[in-house]
């Protein structure tokens, strides 16, 4: 009888065709787009008045700084808004954080959602240093339009890879995107080649993907606050050691049994239906309005909108029908208690009824002494929501990528309101005229406090001038965000 023999076969392929792309795109790919380049301005303004709101709120500022208070690098990143000059693995998760923390920049929704603009603590935690770190060698910085760059390419890898691939519908968190992309880009950014990625990116998918657990009810928390800064930390720590000579490894997505494909997406390849380009950069959506989670977005616009007509007859309300994407049930939509913060902006109720008893929604809205209004929870138990599979349908076609909410309110004498229906948030493609004039009022509204009305003016100035934003050096455009008010 012959014996079969008992041994893994040890030849070395070559890298996965999936990690060479990505790695190509990130080091070869000429940016043509110039919507691409003009979004991304407007994204790297908003994703930093995002960073400088989520400084008004002890539960983020504690988490900044270094490891050790008090310790000091001689050439590092420095962190916005803050005296703190940090090295640019720990710097990453500082900007990363700061950005995250209030849900209140871009979005990407698709099979996988996702915030590009989370790349940002990569992508600026690297430059700023390399821009330090080359003008104490004698050499010219690293200019706004590489962060522009690198911002198109990040938002693209993240958003492609989402188009299709599910992670949440296996338990996954969304932030393995950030990572991935992340670690592109940081690699790059940090003097890498094209095979020096490809590496990089075989340690960032060798990690595997973290749990949603921390989205989720029964267990929201401030980790999904954190988890995009956390992803881009690692990615920077993964690109360092690429550099300093760690090997990559060919198959980490394809090898049978040990590899992503199999370990985690249960025997599925990733699909990449897309060629990488400026595609996401170019559609991406702004949270513009409310900092709320982005499939409940025009649910709460709706709730504004219904407000003026039900302020006065709250005790008057039989039921309210909130009509929603399958997505927004399966993310935000939940009952009993909510605990913390993280907890209300997750809940699609909870976002409608504040709307609803006040006409706005703010990040202030999901503090705990706001949250002890008895109305609130009064409203969400009449709240019935329901799927509308046309809405479903329509958020996942590539034409339209609607993000469709309805609400409609019935009273105890049989009178209703009409039923309100918005299908796209005003920060979409669709409605990016009318967006773009409100995202500078918000990144007044988010920076003024903190800097006075002087360095606020200077920067406004500065993304209204794209040719200086552009050609300015990162570490002096860094600098700028760093001075807060006297």
């Amino acid at each position: 009888m012959a014996l079969h023999n008992l041994f893994d076969e040890n030849k070395r392929p070559a890298f996965d065709k999936e990690l060479t792309q990505i790695a190509d795109y990130t080091a070869h790919h000429v940016i043509k787009s110039e919507l691409a380049f003009t979004t991304a301005r407007y994204c790297l303004m908003d994703a930093l008045g995002c960073g400088i709101l989520a400084l008004r709120y002890p539960a983020c500022t504690k988490l900044l700084g270094p490891i050790i208070p008090g310790s000091t690098v001689p050439v590092g990143a420095r962190v916005p808004g803050t005296d703190f000059m940090l090295d640019p693995i720990l710097a990453a998760f500082n900007i990363g954080a700061m950005i995250r923390w209030l849900d209140f920049n871009d979005t990407w929704l698709a099979a996988e959602w996702g915030h590009p603009s989370d790349n940002l603590g990569a992508i600026l935690a690297v430059a700023d240093y390399i821009s330090r770190k080359k003008i104490a060698e004698g050499k010219p910085p690293l200019l706004i339009k590489d962060v522009l760059q690198a911002m198109i390419k990040a938002h693209e890898i993240q958003g492609i890879l989402a188009l299709e691939n599910g992670f949440n519908r296996l338990g996954f968190d969304h932030v393995i995107l950030v990572k991935i992309a992340s670690t592109a880009l940081a690699t790059y950014l940090l003097g890498g080649s094209s095979e020096q990625i490809t590496q990089a990116l075989s340690q960032a998918w060798l990690d595997g993907a973290c749990l949603r657990t921390y989205r989720h009810a029964p267990n929201t928390g401030s980790r999904k606050s954190w988890a995009a800064g956390d992803a881009t930390s690692r990615a920077t720590r993964l690109a360092w050691l690429t550099l300093q000579g760690e090997m990559g490894y060919p198959s980490a997505l394809s090898a049978k049994k040990w590899g992503f494909n199999d370990s985690v997406l249960q025997g599925n390849a990733l699909s990449i239906p897309k060629a990488y380009d400026a595609y996401v950069m170019e559609n991406v959506l702004f949270k513009i309005s409310f900092p709320a989670e982005f499939h409940a977005q025009t649910a709460v616009e709706c709730a504004v909108i219904l407000h003026p007509h039900i302020k006065d007859k709250l005790d008057q309300i039989e039921k309210i029908v909130l009509t929603t994407q399958e997505s927004a049930i399966r993310i935000i939509s939940k009952s009993g208690p909510l605990h913390n913060p993280a907890d209300r902006d997750h809940c699609l109720q909870y976002m409608v009824a504040v709307a609803l008893l006040q006409g706005n929604l703010t990040a202030d809205d999901y503090e705990n002494e706001f949250a002890q209004n008895k109305n609130i929870d009064a409203l969400r138990e009449k709240m019935e929501v329901v799927e509308d599979k046309q809405f479903s349908a329509d958020y996942l076609d590539p034409n339209k990528r609607s993000i469709a909410n309805a609400l409609q309110i019935y009273f105890k004498d049989g009178s209703k309101t009409e039923k309100v229906i918005v299908e796209y948030p005003i920060g979409h493609k669709r409605r990016r005229e009318e967006g773009i004039p409100l995202l500078y009022k918000k990144f007044v509204e988010n920076i003024t406090p903190h800097y006075g009305n002087e360095v606020t003016q200077k920067m406004l100035t500065l993304f209204h001038t794209p040719d200086v934003l552009d050609n300015m050096p990162v570490n002096e455009f860094m600098d700028l965000f760093a001075k807060k008010k006297n």
